[in-house]
């Protein structure tokens, strides 16, 4: 993504927050910043962080806050990682997936068109009306598998 694309990213994550009732407070738009310039997921302790070096003042709750008022807006998306962390990344454009590798954190989106029938025979089978799904499929990147393991001390 571009400087150009990150800026016009943090432009319209901002205008969606007002839109939404968010005063837009100095520490916000630099978790907005920070998201929208990142080009891996982050967890909230991470952003927390980063965006202490501009702002001191910055609190955790603010950064929690801030995630969950974006992946509600659909600016986000929380990845759930295989240790039960969550993180956050920017959402994708249109209905895709994730695959996760769970030695370096690569991610990379994959399209999920073949989910819909399996979608739609489970929503028969169960009676269940779905209204959303989300998939992540976690693995070894192809890097990862061509690299020996890393040696563990006894």
């Amino acid at each position: 993504m571009s400087v150009q694309n990150h800026t016009s990213t943090n432009d319209a994550w901002l205008e969606s927050l007002q839109d939404s009732g968010c005063r837009l407070t100095a520490p916000r738009r630099a978790i907005v910043t920070i998201l929208a310039n990142s080009s891996r997921a982050l967890n909230a302790i991470e952003i927390f962080d980063l965006g202490r070096v501009e702002h001191p003042r910055l609190g955790l709750v603010t950064v929690y806050r801030t995630l969950e008022k974006l992946e509600q807006l659909g600016l986000v998306q929380r990845v759930h990682q295989p240790d039960g962390c969550n993180t956050y990344l920017r959402a994708p454009q249109g209905h895709e997936h994730l695959l996760l590798c769970k030695t370096c954190g690569q991610m990379e989106y994959f399209s999920g068109d073949d989910l819909s029938k399996l979608i739609e025979e489970t929503s028969k089978k169960s009676g269940y009306q779905i209204q959303e799904h989300w998939l992540q499929l976690f693995g070894l990147c192809a890097n990862c598998q061509a690299s020996p393991p890393p040696e563990q001390d006894e």
